[in-house]
């Protein structure tokens, strides 16, 4: 992957820092002829499928599974369960230190938004913004800060500040009046359960997000999360193999409408079922305890090519990215603004 260097351009050292980041909000249509642009996370689920000789064939089949799984769950005065069409764009959210000139801003997140047609009704429905997350600085945190602290130590642990840069900047950008311009509700982030923890199912079920799961104790990308302003819960949708992570902030089971749920289920179950299939493609369904695996061997494979291995490459190339044009040029302007932002 190419990275473009005029992504984020130096400042002079002798302008003054602002106290205060400055948001841009991008948005480009994910769809069979999407291209990743330069700029984009190579191993955001979207770019990872665009690539390569099948890349066409690769996003019509996702987009088939998500409008299949769509219909399947409003099967409601949906006879022919085809009533509904999903679309989706990317969300990128840019920051700018200083002046805030365009040469400045780095790509900060990206994230998915779902629009539901309602083909019966010629109707047009917002989703909910977030599905998918990614985030260099989270791959920094991951891929480049972590595996430096624990170089030599005995036992693995995370730095006391671990994830608090990313969560105040994460916080500071939902509460911007740029998010609230583009978007009505706060973002849901739907992710793979971990596979280090157990999972034990309750009696709670939802009409949607279906069968509820609790667990112990919670696992890394739980506690980051947390520090982002997002609480978690596990559910397993109707006719699912497993539970998923809902991030969100507010009540998830009331402050969005049946169809908004039912768009982030659908987008986000069929990523997971290309990039984790041995969990969310398995041919068998989680049981009241449930311990998530990747070297589960009973699961079927989806007509799409995905390259695990090169995603996890780009992880780490992408982390060391961010240290090069952003953590360590602006480690001193970030850290005052965290430290401000916390206060």
């Amino acid at each position: 992957m190419v990275f473009t260097a005029c992504l984020f351009k130096p400042l002079r050292r002798h302008v003054k820092m602002k106290r205060d980041l400055a948001y841009a909000i991008k948005s480009i249509r994910f769809d069979e002829d999407y291209h990743p642009s330069d700029s984009t996370r190579a191993t955001t689920n979207f770019a990872n499928l665009a690539r390569g000789n099948r890349r066409q064939e690769n996003l019509r089949n996702t987009f088939t599974m998500i409008n299949n799984r769509f219909n399947a769950l409003a099967h409601w005065d949906n006879p022919n369960a085809d009533r509904y069409t999903v679309e989706l764009d990317i969300i990128t959210a840019e920051i700018s230190i200083g002046d805030g000139r365009r040469a400045d801003a780095f790509p900060l997140i990206e994230m998915l938004k779902p629009t539901i047609l309602d083909r019966k009704n010629n109707t047009r429905i917002d989703g909910i913004a977030g599905n998918n997350f990614s985030s260099y600085v989270r791959d920094y945190d991951f891929s480049v800060l972590l595996p430096q602290h624990n170089e030599g130590r005995p036992q693995f642990s995370a730095p006391k500040d671990f994830g608090e840069l990313h969560g105040n900047l994460f916080k500071r950008f939902v509460n911007s009046a740029r998010y609230k311009e583009h978007f009505k509700k706060p973002p849901v982030i739907c992710l793979s359960v971990s596979s280090s923890k157990t999972y034990y199912r309750t009696e709670n079920e939802h009409p949607i997000l279906g069968v509820e799961y609790r667990q112990d104790e919670f696992s890394a990308t739980d506690q980051y999360f947390e520090k982002m302003g997002l609480r978690v819960r596990y559910f397993m949708p109707e006719n699912s193999v497993a539970p998923l992570a809902f991030y969100f902030t507010g009540d998830l089971l009331n402050d969005y409408s049946t169809l908004e749920l039912i768009g982030t289920i659908s987008t986000m179950e069929t990523f997971q079922r290309i990039y984790r299939p041995e969990i969310y493609n398995a041919n068998s369904l989680a049981g009241k305890c449930y311990q998530p695996s990747l070297k589960h061997l009973d699961y079927s494979l989806p007509q799409i090519v995905y390259d695990r291995e090169e995603r996890g490459r780009l992880a780490a190339e992408q982390g060391k990215f961010a240290e090069e044009k952003l953590i360590k040029p602006y480690r001193d302007i970030l850290e005052e603004w965290s430290t401000q932002h916390a206060a």
